[in-house]
């Protein structure tokens, strides 16, 4: 692929380019600056085999996916898997230490119990029983992973689903993309996890839309400037499924069993990479206001926690001589700013 730095071109020569194909039951998009010779359809394949080898890994749909395989294998028995997934599984691991429980890779069984996934089935309490509130990462470890020789192997009967981290980490995987293809100006996404690079010809930020968690409704809540950063949003208010005439949402409080019951309408973390994003806005979300509020604060996570009256909870720093104005119309940046200009749509 034909290599180029955005900073060794001149940016009124730069071209804005715009690429996107299918992802994990969604779809991926990268825009970017490039001079008119970049060589853009070997980047669309470059992406599209970053996001296809992602999905063969660790897609809780697919019967041949690496994680299907290790769900399947006997209790004990150690499961080679590729390096990629070793990475997700211990970041998981981790942030659900860290986030004590709130986030929990072991709850395959009860997504699909609840109408969620491949293979759904009624809930049944004795699965509910022997899944809630006994943690992945706990001891006796019901996971272990040897990352050396990239194997892992389950020590209890549980199903390891990746839904709360995968896509953020497709994310990262198309950021590596960009960056090999020598791209300094770009922001990557997948289904709303998106991450960016660098600034726009003119010195502009990456603007990405953050959404109002209303149900049905496309409102913009405020704008996220980044560079260098990377954003991802936990709602209760979009994928929903019914369960005994109830409609529930599709995060799995892992520490009830059951379909997630939050005074959160949805959580918007910030970070270095999207993987941790993608995992902290569901256990921050499972976390609750209250909690996830102060988690991320001693943590020194940058998140926005919206409650399901409308009210904004941040653990951003705001700007001097700058008050915070009425929610709907905050700006937030990856460098933790919150003000109070318009918000604007598009990238």
């Amino acid at each position: 692929m034909l290599k180029m730095s955005t900073e060794s071109r001149n940016a009124s020569a730069l071209r804005r380019h715009a690429l996107n194909g299918p992802a994990m039951g969604s779809r991926w998009s990268a825009v970017f600056f490039a001079a008119d010779d970049f060589d853009a359809a070997a980047l669309a394949r470059s992406f599209q085999s970053a996001v296809d080898r992602i999905e063969q890994q660790m897609s809780s749909w697919r019967a041949d996916s690496d994680l299907a395989h290790l769900n399947a294998a006997p209790i004990g028995a150690w499961v080679s898997i590729p390096h990629e997934l070793v990475t997700v599984l211990a970041v998981a691991l981790k942030i659900g230490r860290l986030s004590e429980g709130a986030f929990d890779i072991g709850v395959g069984d009860l997504v699909r119990a609840f109408g969620f996934g491949s293979g759904a089935r009624t809930p049944d309490a004795g699965l509910i029983a022997r899944v809630a509130g006994r943690p992945s990462f706990e001891p006796p470890k019901t996971l272990q992973l040897d990352i050396a020789s990239r194997r892992a192997r389950r020590l209890a009967l549980l199903q390891l689903d990746l839904s709360g981290i995968a896509k953020g980490f497709g994310v990262d995987e198309l950021a590596r993309e960009a960056q090999r293809s020598g791209l300094t100006s770009w922001l990557v996404g997948i289904d709303g996890e998106m991450r960016a690079e660098g600034l726009k010809p003119g010195g502009r930020p990456w603007a990405v839309a953050h959404e109002k968690p209303i149900p049905g409704s496309r409102e913009i809540l405020g704008v996220l400037d980044l560079s260098g950063a990377a954003v991802a949003t936990s709602g209760a208010y979009r994928h929903v499924a019914e369960v005994e005439g109830r409609r529930v949402s599709h995060t799995i409080d892992p520490r009830r069993g059951r379909p997630l019951e939050s005074d959160l309408a949805a959580v918007t973390v910030l970070a270095e990479t999207c993987t941790a994003a993608d995992a902290w806005a569901t256990a921050l979300m499972v976390a609750g206001a209250e909690r996830g509020l102060e988690l991320a604060s001693r943590l020194g996570l940058a998140a926005l926690l919206v409650r399901s009256d409308g009210s904004v909870l941040s653990t951003l720093p705001t700007p001097p001589r700058r008050p915070v104005g009425p929610a709907p119309r905050a700006r937030v940046s990856s460098r933790g700013t919150l003000c109070g200009r318009s918000p604007r749509r598009g990238c």
